[in-house]
């Protein structure tokens, strides 16, 4: 029985204590985005397609790489050219990039890479109702797709 006491005594000091925190909880709350805003770092924009590919192209599928870029494939319906491009977030020094544009039959790739400041392609390729495999590469960080936007499939566009 004295433990039943102990438990009900601890109780009631926690559903107190509890009560407290719930009167509080507004004031804290209000205060609490504010604090919170001020010592979260800001996110690094993602790049934004620069139009390098040309005139007539415009963007039918990207890819995020990592928090430092985003590689855009991008379409001419004119030509029946695709283009990828990686661009990074935030030009700076030098760094290792890539931006790779290929079909599978027959095997064909277009590859530009070095060490770029701002962004690596633009690469172009005649893809006209053929699936493409894309990529882009900043510092390391991969990303892009395999088999997509195939001709007249538009749910992969």
């Amino acid at each position: 029985m004295i433990d039943i006491r102990r438990t009900a005594a601890i109780g009631a000091a926690v559903t107190a204590t509890a009560c407290a925190a719930v009167a509080l909880a507004p004031a804290a709350v209000a205060a609490g985005p504010t604090a919170q805003r001020a010592t979260t770092a800001p996110k690094a924009a993602a790049a934004q397609y620069n139009g390098v590919c040309g005139s007539g192209y415009a963007v039918v599928n990207s890819a995020q790489i990592g928090t430092k870029g985003t590689v855009f494939l991008t379409y001419n319906s004119a030509t029946g050219k695709n283009c990828v491009v990686t661009i990074r977030n935030k030009p700076g020094k030098a760094v290792h990039m890539t931006a790779s544009l290929g079909f599978a039959s027959p095997t064909t790739t277009v590859t530009d890479t070095g060490y770029f400041t701002t962004y690596a392609g633009p690469v172009y390729l005649d893809a006209r109702g053929l699936c493409v495999t894309w990529r882009g590469e900043v510092s390391g960080e991969v990303a892009g797709k395999n088999g997509t936007n195939c001709g007249s499939l538009a749910t992969n566009r």
